[in-house]
């Protein structure tokens, strides 16, 4: 299978005995950038994919198709691995195993389904999860959804910061039950927290957001914490320069006088130029 060696390179981190940071990733321009700068994986989340394709907030608007859509593209664009947030799977237990289909012909390396209510229920304010039960079936959807044993399929609970520590545990060991690859937990506050979820079940885990106590990854990869997100700063930066730029121009700055454009350099390193001056040799006569 054309994507079968990204998986493998994931499965290798998660059973592998230190922790990485992952490349936040969104589109083909920045999974290019992130390959390019030695990051071993990818991170594709819910929120920057609401933003690159919608430019809406992350209250669970874009669709399944848009996300498999995204994830194609940056597929074509580099070989990096690329861990997906499945979000909730997009509706129940059944469009679960669909959008675990959808993602792997896409090309994604893993992804994770959640155990988060969404979208919100009507009169809550509060994040509120599904039941045990509920999680449970959409974990043995998205394992029966897999067609490629070598895709990565984890099982996330946001439990921790929603009801308590001792439910992410009793969440975490359901799931891990079921067969899943690994462990995704968001929401853990203090090294007493991971510790505890890290003793009670036995799978890799892979952590959310995290405060800066908990961003050693040496003492990460002693709880079994394979991948640790630095969250998504990448496309914030991105946003605020093209501000920056555009407002400089609408202000009247001349365009030879913007500042923190790339180099030519790195436009055509990233765009791959010698490579398509080398087929455009081949096939088009072109002369270079």
């Amino acid at each position: 299978m054309a994507f079968r060696s990204r998986r493998e390179k994931l499965r290798s981190i998660l059973s592998g005995a230190t922790c990485v940071h992952p490349g936040s990733v969104y589109d083909a321009i920045s999974i290019r950038i992130a390959e390019d700068l030695g990051f071993p994986l990818g991170m594709f989340g819910g929120s920057v994919a609401s933003l690159a394709v919608l430019g809406d907030p992350d209250i669970t608007l874009i669709t399944l198709t848009e996300l498999a859509e995204q994830m194609r593209r940056m597929s074509r664009a580099a070989t990096l691995p690329v861990l997906v947030d499945a979000d909730h799977g997009y509706g129940n237990a059944l469009n679960v195993r669909r959008t675990v289909q959808e993602l792997e012909m896409a090309g994604a390396a893993g992804l994770t389904i959640e155990d988060t209510l969404l979208p919100a229920g009507f009169g809550e304010a509060k994040t509120q999860l599904i039941s045990l039960e509920e999680g449970v079936g959409k974990m043995k959807a998205a394992l029966d959804g897999r067609g490629d044993p070598s895709l990565v399929i984890m099982g996330r609970t946001g439990a921790a910061s929603i009801t308590s520590t001792e439910d992410a545990i009793r969440r975490a060991r359901a799931y891990e039950a079921t067969g899943v690859d690994a462990l995704f937990f968001t929401g853990i506050k203090s090294r007493a927290e991971l510790e505890a979820v890290a003793s009670a079940t036995h799978l890799p885990i892979v952590l959310g957001g995290a405060p800066e106590e908990l961003n050693v990854l040496e003492y990460l990869a002693g709880q079994r914490v394979r991948i640790a997100l630095q969250g998504h700063a990448p496309i914030a930066a991105a946003t605020q320069a093209v501000y920056e730029t555009q407002k400089a121009l609408r202000d009247g700055t001349a365009p030879k006088n913007l500042k923190g454009l790339p180099s030519s350099d790195l436009t055509s390193r990233i765009t791959r130029e010698a490579d398509v001056k080398a087929r455009s040799a081949d096939v088009l006569g072109l002369q270079q």
